[in-house]
C-alpha cells in the first residue's frame, strides 16, 4: 500500500507526537508499505526504510514550531494544504494517514481524490485550544467542534491513543471503524546506537550518593513541574540526600524553571540536562530511585508512562485522566493534584524500600501484558487490513 502521511509538526523532535510518527513509520515500513511524510520544514531526518520524508518550504523562517495551537501553525498548516494537493495530482497513493488537525483537511483532499482515510487522534482539538490558552472564543472552539466530528465521522479509520479518546469517539460515533493503538513503543532513533552507562551519568552530574528522583519529558505548563517544584522543599527537607533531575525541555523553558528553583534556595538539589538522545533516557531511567509524571491536564496519557512501567522503577504520578487510565495504585503511587500531595507521594516510596519494590515489579507485569511491541504491531496491520478490505 502507498501512504501519503500528513503531520502539522516538527519531525523529528523529542516530542509526544514526533515520537509517535515515528513509531508509526517504523511499523508500517516493516509491514512492507510505502510512505511519504509531508511535514513542517523544522526538525530532524531520520532513515527508515520505504520512508521518504518531504518537507514545506520554511517561508516563516522559524528554527522551532512550540507545541500546541499557534498562528505559526495555522500558516503552516496553509502551506501543508497545498503541497499535499500537489503530492495527490503527481504521485498515486492509496490512503491519506493523517495527524491531528491534518485530519481536517485530508477529510475533504480523501474525498476529492478518491483516498481512503486514516485519522490519527492524538487529542481532542478543541480541547486542545483550551489546554494551551490559544482562545477562549466559544465561536473558534466550536468550528474545531465541528470539523473533528465531520472527520472521525467520515474516516476509514480512526486511531485513538489513549482509552479517554477511544471512549468518546466511540459514544459519538458508534459504527466509527475505530482502533486503540496506545504510544507503547520504545522511544529510540534507529541509527543512534550508542548508550551511555548509568555510572557515567551519575559521575557526569555528579549523582553519587544520591537519591535521584527523576522526571524526563517536555517542559510545557500541563505537564505539571510547577506543582512538582512547589513542593519539593519538602522532600529535601526529609531526605537531605535527594536530587531531583529534569530531562528535557527548551532552553527558554530551562532558564524559566532554573529561575523558580533559584529564588527557593533548592538550585544544589535540581539539575536540567536539556534534551538527551533518546537512547539515553533508559540510562536515565536506571539511574534513578523515583519517576515522576506531576502531569495536571489533558486526556492523553504521555509517551513517557509507558516507558516508565518498563524501567523497573518506582512511579509517583497525579491523579488525573492522562495517568489512572492506564495507572492504578497496584502500580504506581498516585497522589492528589496538590504540591503537598505530590512531595508526600515521593516521601513515601524514598522512606519505604518493599512499597517501591512491589509496585516496580507489579508495573513491569503490567507493561509486559498489556502494552507490548507485539500487540502494538497487531492492531497496525489489523487497522489496515479492514481498510484493504474496503
Amino acid at each position: 500500500m502507498k501512504i501519503l502521511m500528513i503531520l502539522p509538526q516538527a519531525f523529528w523532535e523529542p516530542k509526544g507526537t514526533s515520537f509517535s510518527t515515528l513509531n508509526r513509520l517504523r511499523v508500517l515500513s516493516k509491514l512492507g508499505h510505502q510512505v511519504d511524510l509531508l511535514t513542517y520544514p523544522v526538525g530532524k531526518d531520520v532513515e527508515i526504510r520505504n520512508v521518504r520524508i518531504y518537507r514545506i518550504p520554511n517561508i516563516l523562517f522559524v528554527k522551532r514550531v512550540r507545541i500546541g495551537p499557534s498562528w505559526i501553525k495555522l500558516v503552516f498548516d496553509l502551506v501543508l494544504i497545498a503541497w499535499a494537493v500537489k503530492m495527490l495530482i503527481t504521485r498515486e497513493y492509496d490512503l491519506i494517514h493523517s495527524h491531528e488537525e491534518a485530519g481536517f483537511f485530508s477529510t475533504f483532499l480523501a474525498k476529492i481524490f478518491g483516498k481512503y482515510h486514516i485519522y490519527d487522534m492524538h487529542s481532542s482539538l478543541p480541547q486542545q485550544l483550551r489546554n494551551f490558552q490559544f482562545t477562549e472564543a466559544k465561536i473558534l472552539i466550536g468550528i474545531f467542534s465541528l470539523l473533528e466530528k465531520m472527520t472521525i465521522y467520515a474516516a476509514d479509520g480512526i486511531i485513538a491513543i489513549c482509552p479517554a479518546l477511544y471512549d468518546w469517539v466511540k459514544k459519538i460515533a458508534p459504527k466509527a471503524n475505530l482502533y486503540l493503538i496506545e504510544n507503547v513503543l520504545d522511544n529510540t532513533i534507529d541509527e543512534e546506537n550508542s548508550k551511555t552507562a548509568p555510572e557515567e551519568l551519575r559521575r557526569k552530574y555528579k549523582l553519587d550518593g544520591k537519591q535521584v528522583v527523576l522526571y524526563a519529558g517536555t517542559f510545557e505548563k500541563y505537564q505539571g513541574l510547577d506543582l512538582f517544584i512547589e513542593g519539593a522543599n519538602r522532600v529535601i527537607e526529609k531526605y537531605d540526600d535527594v536530587h531531583f533531575l529534569l530531562v528535557g525541555g527548551t532552553a527558554d523553558q530551562i532558564v524559566e524553571y532554573r529561575k523558580q528553583v533559584e529564588q527557593k534556595g533548592l538550585s544544589d538539589y535540581f539539575t536540567f540536562t536539556g534534551s538527551v538522545s533518546p537512547n539515553e533516557v533508559a540510562s536515565f531511567y536506571q539511574l534513578s530511585d523515583v519517576l515522576i509524571s506531576p502531569r495536571l491536564e489533558g486526556n492523553n496519557t504521555p509517551l513517557k508512562i509507558y516507558a516508565y512501567l518498563r524501567s523497573g522503577k518506582p512511579i509517583v504520578a497525579t491523579k488525573h485522566i492522562t495517568h489512572t487510565q492506564v495507572l492504578n495504585e497496584e502500580v504506581a503511587m498516585l497522589t492528589d493534584i496538590s504540591p503537598q500531595a505530590f512531595a508526600q507521594g515521593i516521601i513515601q516510596i524514598l522512606e519505604n524500600e518493599n512499597l517501591a519494590r512491589r509496585l516496580s515489579y507489579a508495573a513491569r507485569e503490567l507493561a509486559n501484558k498489556r502494552y507490548s511491541q507485539e500487540h502494538y504491531v497487531k492492531q497496525m496491520k489489523t487497522l489496515l487490513n479492514s481498510i484493504e478490505k474496503r
